[in-house]
């Protein structure tokens, strides 16, 4: 019987050790998520500690974190267990930014210069409440009944929805949000954020300042293979070079947002492990390496910041966005993207308009069929920073759609043959949200012959 008490000791020893061993280099990591989505969803959106811990936080390990906010320094610290206590601070028009210790908070920097669209319109085209349209050909019962569908009943936490917004032709048909937030919630966006920053070359391209077919100006790559890469090659994720991204490990997307000071560089010193267009590979580092290049093409950080907001996001009336920075002042372009779902809905707006915002082109009408055309190695899945139906991904919506695309499940859906946009937003992924099921049920209710998919 001792022997046996001290195998099973040794046993839990060795099993503590294990754990101990795999689970420490996580803390900081864990710590890091916590702090600065506590600082980001309390400053940006006024959540409640308890409330941003029981929803953006409810995540395995990051639910570990103890976390503290400080409203008066507009801050907010989480470590775990006590461990690797994590910082992230709060600038009123950059968002929230987790820093590392030798981060100076007293250091002056610039803020983007916003205006907002005032011109007594209704929504889409103005911040007026939009006007009610009903259309003969859409059941509205069945779409009241999709869009509920979407969301958890009384008690259950399995869909997680927090919001779901219909838009055709240009009307509001249906809207709804979870308990807790409204019209008025900003969400973050997490990957939809790429799309926005792909769109910032589509117009420098149409104001004849970039050619995305050029090699990509990046002096560290002009000495070997790199040479070659083009912006083209980085929009559609196929550059060939190095990048891991799986967030249940540590790996080169976790360090970079996690760690990185500067994030436009962590994509950028990878190596080449293929030939550009030869290989797809998923990655927030090439999105954020192209925030890099944007900031190259202006003289200063004042017309970098301002260039996102007057050329596109105030431009269309996004008034509610806000991009979040990392310590060097980039816009963390692959994932930090704040926003009402009514505006991440203008966004897919201008792109069912090619361009073209209320009689303001902001890009070429080229540029939606750009982004929404198939990169080579995806099997149809993406294109342009955007994702595709192509290859029939879900296999009950029309395969002209396209979609900016999140982390727990945000999508804003473009659908050109129907003339629709749909916004969800929430905390589940595809695996455990119905997204073909939602989409058939909103696509079915108007009424329309959807059997042939362009």
């Amino acid at each position: 019987m001792k022997k046996f008490f001290k195998f099973v000791g040794l046993a839990l020893i060795i099993a503590l050790f294990y754990v101990g061993f795999t689970t420490y280099p996580k803390l900081d990591l864990i710590s890091g998520f916590s702090a600065k989505s506590i600082a980001s969803g309390h400053f940006i959106d006024d959540r409640s500690q308890e409330m941003i811990e029981k929803g953006d936080n409810d995540i395995k390990l990051i639910d570990l974190a103890t976390n503290t906010i400080d409203d008066a320094g507009k801050f907010a610290i989480a470590s775990v267990y006590g461990l690797k206590e994590r910082k992230a601070i709060y600038r009123e028009g950059l968002g929230a930014t987790l820093i590392t210790e030798d981060f100076d908070v007293n250091k002056p920097y610039e803020v983007p210069k916003r205006t907002k669209l005032n011109n007594n319109l209704p929504f889409p085209y103005g911040n007026l409440e939009p006007k009610d349209t009903l259309f003969s050909n859409v059941d509205y019962t069945k779409l009241n009944a999709a869009v509920a569908n979407s969301f958890d009943k009384k008690g259950e936490i399995n869909k997680r929805s927090r919001s779901v917004l219909v838009i055709y032709k240009d009307k509001v048909i249906a809207e709804r949000y979870d308990t807790g937030f409204n019209k008025e919630s900003k969400i973050l966006g997490w990957s939809m954020t790429k799309s926005i920053t792909a769109t910032m070359f589509g117009i420098l391209q149409k104001q004849g300042k970039y050619d995305i077919y050029k090699s990509a100006p990046i002096t560290e790559w002009q000495n070997d293979e790199r040479k070659t890469i083009t912006t083209n090659d980085l929009l559609h994720m196929n550059s060939g070079l190095e990048w891991e991204e799986n967030y249940s490990t540590i790996c080169d997307a976790t360090n970079m947002l996690f760690q990185e000071k500067d994030m436009s560089r962590s994509q950028l010193v990878k190596p080449a492990a293929f030939k550009p267009n030869t290989n797809w590979n998923y990655s927030s580092g090439t999105t954020n390496l192209l925030s890099g290049i944007l900031r190259s093409q202006f003289r200063t950080q004042q017309e970098y910041l301002d260039f996102w907001y007057t050329d596109l996001i105030d431009r269309i009336g996004m008034n509610s966005m806000v991009i979040e920075t990392d310590m060097k002042g980039n816009f963390v372009g692959s994932s930090y993207g704040w926003a009402t779902t009514r505006d991440w809905a203008k966004f897919g707006l201008l792109y069912l308009h090619k361009g073209n915002w209320n009689g303001d082109q902001i890009f070429d009408e080229s540029w939606a069929k750009y982004v929404a055309t198939p990169t080579n190695g995806s099997k149809g899945d993406y294109g342009g920073h955007f994702w595709l139906n192509a290859g029939g991904r879900y296999p009950d919506a029309p395969r002209d759609l396209y979609s900016c695309n999140g982390f727990q499940g945000q999508k804003v859906f473009i659908i050109p043959s129907l003339d629709l946009v749909i916004v969800r937003m929430g905390l589940t992924e595809d695996a455990k949200f119905d997204v073909n099921g939602m989409l058939k049920g909103i696509i079915g209710s108007l009424n329309l012959n959807t059997n042939s998919k362009k």
